[in-house]
């Protein structure tokens, strides 16, 4: 209908008809019976009608101009999933889970045509009339349409005589322009399980149909053939297990909560399902070459997959089937791809022989000889290992033990004999719920170090940095990463929100893979020397920015100074800047001018600084004078665009309400005790000169006093008491 209406049904049976331009509902209506889980527009634009379907099996006609509904459509007996109309635009298809797909006259309301599919249907496409489908065993005219439902395949009908006319090739193919029959060997036998689609739209511009499927995955079916383009998934469920796929760790496999193997392609991610495992897959193991990839699943067997390396393309190529539970464990050889090792939950150990030739371009599957088998542990083997030069395998199991086997080589090709010998070791010393990892030595197989850190059991451990360094992955969602010499974690990396199952890193020890419980697959990778790098290019930077401020302090260049020293981050070198210019006989003024010079980002910087310097009153008039000035030449709608600005002020609050109060108070007292040393000294200078006063008084008057005798002779007969007390007058009068 109009392009710019949008219609909802809802469990509560009403109908609404949207604007979505102007955001409100035009039309809601009521009638139906139940759950309207369909809704559709008709393409005559002239009459507006929309058509719903409810659980009530009806479908309604409801018209836009009256609101009223102008026909009811009743010929299935189960929940109608689906409503399309044909390129004529008088044809109405509707599909359901009945089975059927109805063709109805929509002007007389009557069903022309009856197919049935076979299957409970959850959708159906129309095909367009123009271009060449003959791929599809499209022949002339009429309607053909495509049916999606509970058996997981696209399939294409002819409505004329109500014939299915191609079959989409089932999904195990895995990869485009595989047949049916490859696609029958690689699924390998028994596996019957049906994915159901639940939607499928009709792509014009890409010319092909989306499918999605019940397990949340969306599939791009090309027209022509309706082999896949691209597959995109949607949600992993748990994840189990991730492996770096391919020989240059391009694709990355991963083991879910599904029976379902996940192959994506790291530069696109394009998502390629290997389908045959009848059961959930457990583990994952990459032979030395990485084009090659083991699985094992709770269907008690053992899958080997093949990497076309031009096309990517994976496909199964043998089958190991032996165990009596569940294989919980698998791992290649790494000298060469000679064999495979498989634990399981029925206690044993199986050496699978592999042969040579095995190449994803075949379609025949081998079935795998096993070579040894041997009751390992007296509980479920949870892990197994190879050693480098293949001569080792180590086993762990849930009797907290590990022991280590001998593998014997054959002497001769065509010989039946080797297999493993042992146990060589048994190693304990793990205890319920293993939370630490121990490192052993194989001459005299005694623990050299612990590491400990998880706070819950460790999942999986891999040797990197050439075996200087152990990752290792825990209950408790977290990645360490230990240094062996130091017997130190180093880094810990926390992405998941759950059990981290999965841990694998790359050939080149650059990235790592991690998948969890909480259906994330976080892909790290090494930045150390990125890092370090950086860092010495910024101790680099930083040193002639150091060097550079000092010689524009020195030259008196105030401004460059303080844009270099905000540019570094440093508050007190800008302090230290401020102080110098305020120091300098007009220096208000030359701040003023400096700080009105500079950028906006610049005065916010500078903003921040000033609210940490008002904290201290060494520096707090500093910070009153930078704030005097930028309240004084930033307008408040421009502080307002500052982007601390709100916290800035919440920080000043507090200090101009109380600290500031406090500053001023410590100012008077510093300015009245400054009064008070004036006041002293100027009492101090005031008795100083009082004295001073009065002894010369003093002198005045013993000078004027007249000397009275009996006789002029008698002065001689002084007595020399005498004259030393008339000395100090004869001294003043002198």
């Amino acid at each position: 209908c109009d392009a710019f209406l949008g219609g909802a049904g809802s469990s509560d049976a009403t109908i609404k008809v949207w604007d979505i331009v102007k955001q409100y509902c035009t039309h809601n209506f009521r009638g139906s019976s139940g759950v309207v889980g369909v809704v559709a527009f008709h393409p005559d634009t002239s009459c507006p009608r929309v058509l719903s379907a409810a659980s009530d099996c009806k479908i309604r006609v409801w018209d836009l101009q009256s609101g009223a509904c102008s026909a009811t459509l009743d010929g299935h007996y189960s929940a109608v999933t689906a409503l399309r109309f044909a390129c004529d635009g008088r044809t109405l298809l509707s599909a359901g889970r009945d089975s059927v797909v109805l063709l109805w006259e929509l002007e007389a309301g009557v069903v022309r045509k009856t197919v049935p599919v076979y299957e409970p249907l959850e959708d159906l496409v129309v095909l367009p009339e123009e271009g060449d489908q003959s791929a599809l065993g499209v022949q002339g005219k009429g309607i053909h349409f495509v049916t999606a439902g509970s058996k997981g395949t696209l399939r294409v009908w002819d409505a004329a005589n109500a014939r299915c006319v191609f079959t989409a090739p089932p999904p195990e193919a895995g990869s485009p322009g595989d047949d049916a029959a490859a696609a029958a060997a690689s699924a390998g036998p028994g596996d019957g399980a049906e994915r159901t689609i639940v939607q499928a739209h009709l792509v014009p511009a890409l010319g092909q149909i989306a499918a999605v499927t019940s397990d949340h995955n969306i599939i791009l079916h090309a027209l022509g053939g309706l082999t896949v383009a691209k597959q995109f998934v949607g949600y992993n469920d748990e994840v189990l297990d991730v492996k770096f796929l391919g020989k240059t760790d391009s694709h990355v496999a991963v083991a879910t909560n599904s029976a379902q193997i996940k192959i994506f392609q790291l530069d696109s991610s394009h998502c390629q399902l290997l389908h045959g495992h009848r059961d959930m897959v457990l583990a994952l193991d990459v032979s030395r070459r990485g084009t090659m990839l083991a699985s094992s699943s709770k269907d008690r067997t053992v899958r080997v997959w093949s990497m076309e390396e031009a096309s990517g393309h994976v496909r199964c190529v043998a089958v190991a089937t032996g165990h009596a539970h569940a294989v919980g464990a698998v791992a290649w050889s790494r000298l060469k791809d000679g064999f495979l090792v498989s634990g399981s939950q029925d206690c044993t150990l199986k050496l699978w022989d592999l042969p040579k030739g095995l190449s994803p371009s075949g379609t025949a599957t081998t079935a795998l000889t096993c070579r040894f088998t041997e009751k390992a542990h007296d509980k479920d083997v949870n892990s197994v290992a190879v050693s480098p030069n293949d001569r080792l395998v180590a086993s762990g199991s849930q009797d907290h033990t590990v022991r280590l086997w001998a593998v014997a080589a054959k002497k001769k090709k065509e010989e039946e004999g080797g297999g493993l010998r042992g146990p060589v070791a048994v190693l304990r010393g793990h205890r319920r719920g293993v939370c630490s990892v121990r490192l052993w030595g194989l001459h005299d197989f005694a623990c050299l170090k612990t590491f400990e850190g998880h706070d819950a059991s460790v999942l999986k451990v891999v040797f990197v940095a050439r075996g200087t360094q152990l990752l290792t992955s825990g209950s408790d969602g977290l990645v360490k990463l230990w240094t062996i010499k130091t017997n130190e974690c180093v880094r810990t990396l926390d992405a998941h929100d759950g059990k981290v199952w999965g841990l694998h890193g790359s050939r080149d020890d650059e990235r790592v893979l991690t998948g969890g419980s909480d259906a994330c697959i976080v892909l790290w990778k090494d930045v150390t020397q990125e890092e370090q790098e950086e860092e010495r290019k910024k101790e680099e930077e930083q040193l002639l920015k150091r060097q550079e401020l000092s010689n524009l302090l020195h030259e008196k260049k105030y401004l460059k100074a303080l844009r270099l020293a905000i540019s570094l981050d440093q508050p007190h070198t800008t302090l230290t800047v401020i102080q110098a210019i305020l120091d300098e006989t007009g220096g208000r003024e030359d701040l003023e001018a400096t700080i009105a010079k500079l950028r906006q980002d610049q005065k916010e910087s500078l903003l921040k600084f000033a609210v940490t310097w008002n904290t201290n009153s060494r520096s707090c008039h500093e910070a009153h004078a930078v704030l005097t000035t930028l309240f004084r030449h930033v307008s408040p709608g421009d502080l307002l665009r500052f982007a601390n600005v709100q916290p800035a002020v919440e920080a000043l609050l507090p200090y101009s309400a109380l600290v500031t109060e406090r500053h001023f108070q410590r100012m008077g007292r510093l300015l009245q005790a400054a009064m008070f040393v004036d006041y002293t000294w100027r009492s101090m200078r005031l008795v100083s000169d009082f004295k001073s006063t009065d002894a010369m008084e003093v002198d005045g008057v013993d000078a004027a006093r007249p000397s009275f005798s009996e006789d002029s002779g008698s002065e001689s007969e002084l007595s020399e008491e005498d004259e030393e007390k008339e000395q100090p007058c004869s001294t003043s009068e002198e």
